[in-house]
């Protein structure tokens, strides 16, 4: 077999939120990866290990999870008024497929500290020390973040106390503010594209359950956890470790996606696993996390489980957090009646990690809701920085 060398390419492994993915700035990119295509996802695809039938990822940089196999390229804006555009691709662990169609709330964070760190904000806008304010394009669906990010002695500030359940060690807190969240760009701005609340979703094989189908962060299909047999307290191995309980949720999921116009046969769910989410809510109860911590009913508002990928996520996906700060904010769906009703302007969950706050602006305007923005606190560190290498002949 012919011999070819493997190529280098500047890339930085980092943790954004409970997430983390390989880095890059568009510049760095092999010219026919610089733009969109195949070859850009056969390198992808290379440099996280993918696809692994052993689902384990070890010739690669993924984690052989959906919360660690993405990468990112960020380049300066092409919008007016925004710093960076940050765009994401999730990849597929066992099959050959980059998905391109939403953004990855969790390494939103990570977007605005490398953007600093890589020199794509203007020096005029970064501080010696307090917060930089990162302006962020996402280009998968045409939003703006914005990431107030720590500066001290004038570089991103890591390390401090915040912590974030699903994170080991503590850091620096980033607040993102999400802008105008609704809609992924398709069905023309609804941020309930069906029209209701509450929907009968009619599954195959399952029947009727109750469904809030919502687009904000990114379009997620909420059901209720008593009605297909779950408390909402229920720990990554409970589903993760039972195929017949993934595929009912591939199955759920499916029918939402129908309904929700985001695609048009069955068939075509198998190339968009990225979107939409399915998650399940339930009332707040007395838990044990996935590190054994408890967490008590009147620590939280509701509980969540959400799948990324076709397995239940070990945290919460901050783009599903969006989902649920903005569900939970309007009286009236199935999030917000399991957070006990009523108008609110944040709410805290459980996930099976621990608990997150985030907060969202909903209000009515002729008869329909909408959502300004929704807000949370992550966290981002620089694991690694070098060059990721990968054989010359992969893409």
């Amino acid at each position: 077999m012919a011999h070819t060398p493997q190529v280098k390419i500047p890339a930085t492994y980092l943790r954004g939120g409970t997430s983390k993915g390989v880095f890059f700035r568009l510049q760095d990119l092999p010219e026919r990866c610089q733009v969109p295509g195949s070859a850009r996802d056969a390198l992808f695809l290379r440099i996280i290990g993918s696809p692994d039938p052993y689902s384990a990822h070890i010739d690669g940089m993924g984690g052989a999870t959906s919360s660690t196999s993405k990468c990112v390229i960020l380049s300066k804006s092409s919008q007016p008024d925004h710093d960076v555009d940050y765009l994401y691709g999730q990849i597929a662990i066992d099959k050959a497929f980059v998905d391109w169609s939403g953004n990855c709330g969790n390494l939103s964070t990570g977007a605005g500290a490398f953007a600093i760190h890589a020199g794509l904000v203007d020096p005029a806008r970064i501080p010696d020390n307090g917060t930089c304010v990162v302006r962020i394009w996402q280009a998968n669906i045409g939003k703006t973040i914005i990431a107030h990010v720590p500066v001290t002695n004038g570089q991103v500030q890591e390390t401090g106390d915040f912590e974030l359940d699903g994170v080991t060690f503590p850091a620096a807190e980033i607040v993102l503010e999400f802008l105008d969240p609704s809609d992924d760009g398709e069905k023309g701005g609804t941020l309930f594209p069906t029209g209701n609340l509450i929907d009968e979703l009619e599954v195959p094989g399952i029947g009727v359950l109750k469904a809030t189908m919502i687009a904000a962060g990114i379009p997620t299909v909420f059901v209720n956890a008593e009605e297909i047999g779950y408390t909402g307290a229920e720990l990554r191995e409970t589903i993760n470790t039972n195929p017949e309980a993934l595929a009912r949720f591939e199955q759920i999921r499916i029918a939402g996606a129908l309904r929700m116009g985001l695609i048009k046969t069955p068939e075509e769910a198998a190339t968009r696993q990225h979107t939409p989410k399915i998650a399940f809510v339930a009332p707040a109860k007395d838990y044990r996390t996935a590190s054994g911590k408890e967490v008590k009913a009147g620590e939280v508002d509701l509980l969540v489980r959400a799948l990324s990928m076709g397995k239940l996520h070990h945290a919460m996906m901050g783009t599903c957090a969006v989902a649920i700060g903005t569900a939970a904010a309007i009286p009236g769906t199935l999030v917000n009646l399991a957070a006990g009703g009523g108008e609110r302007e944040a709410v805290r969950f459980g996930h099976p990690s621990g608990t997150l706050r985030v907060g969202a602006e909903a209000r009515r305007v002729n008869g329909e809701w909408s959502i300004t923005k929704a807000v949370m606190s992550r966290s981002a560190r620089i694991l690694m920085e070098g060059w990721v290498r990968v054989p010359g002949d992969a893409f």
